[in-house]
């Protein structure tokens, strides 16, 4: 009796190979393409905060790069002028972002060679990014960004969100992040109608400040902008005050250390 270990090799005497027809032909398997989905961020910013104030909108961010949990890049800035009135800020993977700063170079480009005195407002940006982000999102290959756009065209503030699922709205006050969760409730309370640019500069700086003592994931080094009737104005990096002698911090609640 013939054991099942018994290995059999084509051709058997007298016999053709039944498989020699479905044979794949001998060929070298093809290159990768290089072309590759990013499956994790890896270099990323940390919260973006923007409000609404009587006159114009203000951004905020601070200017670190971690790199997973490594604070490596001290210098990364995350708030850049688009056009004449046109803010943009981001959290999320830096180079998603560097990808959308070309491609809205490249937009603002067309624009202005087409020379029709028409003038791509803070609203068209906006809606420009959610269409991108959307498109990526539907092929699983997204732009890991939480993109704030501020602008004040025709003497109306703008401020929208968009996300990585293409996800986009408008309000007066907007956090990205972990801002979401710390920041958002204190501008919320503090925020009104009147609110002077002073009064907004302190508020941010002092959710800036929270989210310092926080948020795992930022420094103490922050850039504000701000696009009022005046154009856009971004700051140099500076650090804030901050104040290291609370007893929770020393030792611990009474609830337990953190």
């Amino acid at each position: 009796m013939t054991s099942l270990s018994t290995k059999f090799h084509w051709p058997l005497e007298g016999r053709e190979d039944p498989f020699s027809q479905h044979t794949r032909p001998e060929k070298e398997i093809a290159p990768l393409s290089g072309i590759q989905h990013t499956a994790y961020p890896t270099v990323t910013g940390t919260s973006v905060l923007g409000i609404q104030f009587n006159g114009g909108v203000m951004l905020a961010a601070d200017t670190l790069g971690s790199y997973g949990s490594l604070a490596k890049y001290k210098d990364l800035r995350r708030l850049h002028k688009i056009g004449p009135a046109t803010l943009l800020g981001a959290g999320g993977e830096y180079s998603d972002l560097q990808y959308i700063l070309n491609l809205l170079d490249d937009l603002m480009t067309e624009e202005y060679c087409m020379d029709d005195g028409y003038q791509l407002g803070s609203a068209e940006i906006h809606s420009y990014l959610s269409r991108v982000l959307y498109n990526r999102r539907n092929k699983f290959d997204p732009l890991w960004n939480q993109i704030l756009v501020a602008g004040f065209n025709d003497k109306k503030p703008f401020l929208g969100m968009v996300d990585l699922q293409g996800t986009s709205f408008t309000d007066k006050i907007i956090a990205s992040g972990y801002g979401g969760y710390i920041a958002l409730p204190l501008m919320r309370k503090a925020w009104k109608p009147d609110l002077t640019e002073e009064e907004a500069k302190k508020l941010l700086e002092d959710c800036l400040r929270v989210l310092f003592y926080r948020d795992a994931r930022t420094i103490n080094r922050f850039q504000i902008a701000t696009v009022t009737e005046r154009g856009v104005e971004i700051s140099e990096p500076y650090s804030l005050e901050t104040n290291w002698e609370f007893k929770s911090f020393i030792k611990g609640a009474t609830y337990g250390s953190w």
